[in-house]
């Protein structure tokens, strides 16, 4: 099940990477070149960078670069200098953002209404504690005009007794009573019923989250750890004037 959930996200992901100007000769031919250097795996998708003859190729959100031939494989980011971007940065954060769109907040615990200045999406351990502080901590997101999204990250994987009680949350009557009863350390009542949390930790793991929380701020940028509420607003409207600038 762990296996055909994380190839399900790695292929959701490969829908949303749209291949740029390869013709499809260079296409065929940078993934021959990849098939015999690493059989089995399969690029999601092969698309032009700014950089004549230097081609993106994506599997799942990770980014290597290969030259038009075949031959050269680069791995690391591209920067332009002239324009100060971080070219694989920006193009990783595209696909983090597009794969959240497709899991649809119908699929997430969400705490904030929708009018919020500012939507941070969080991976979240029922049982982690900095996931905790944050989560005691929600009242005061809410007020500094931040919604947030709950995904689950059981981080002892599927099957374990925090995935168990990730799946007891969202299956209860109540998924945000559920949700405040088991952060604060105390039970709630099994139960099962379809639900997203194996899918969710497939797409972490598809995004190498190493440890929760871990929040996924409006741009794509992943944050590691808790930050304090006041902290978050500051850093969201930084980046939010930066994108406006």
């Amino acid at each position: 099940m762990k296996k055909s959930v994380f190839a399900f996200c790695v292929l959701m992901l490969a829908g949303l990477v749209q291949a740029a100007d390869v013709d499809q000769a260079t296409d065929e031919r940078i993934r021959s070149s990849l098939g015999a250097l690493l059989p089995g795996l399969r690029p999601d998708g092969v698309r032009a960078t700014p950089i004549d003859n230097l081609f993106e190729v994506t599997f799942g959100t990770r980014i290597v670069y290969v030259t038009g031939d075949g031959r050269f494989l680069v791995q690391g980011k591209v920067i332009d200098l002239e324009t100060r971007t971080e070219i694989t940065e920006q193009r990783l954060s595209e696909l983090k953002m597009a794969a959240l769109a497709e899991v649809g907040e119908d699929r997430m615990v969400i705490y904030g209404p929708a009018d919020a200045k500012h939507t941070v999406t969080v991976f979240t351990d029922i049982d982690c504690g900095f996931c905790r502080k944050l989560h005691a901590d929600m009242p005061e997101y809410n007020k500094q005009d931040i919604r947030i999204r709950y995904l689950f990250y059981p981080r002892a994987g599927l099957g374990s007794e925090s995935y168990d009680k990730a799946v007891s949350v969202w299956c209860a009557d109540d998924r945000k009573a559920a949700m405040d009863t088991a952060k604060a350390g105390d039970a709630v009542p099994a139960k099962t019923c379809e639900n997203p949390v194996a899918e969710h930790h497939a797409l972490g793991q598809a995004m190498q989250l190493q440890g929760t929380p871990a929040l996924l701020l409006e741009g794509g940028q992943m944050v590691p750890g808790y930050v304090p509420p006041d902290k978050l607003r500051t850093l969201l409207d930084q980046q939010q004037a930066q994108g406006n600038g």
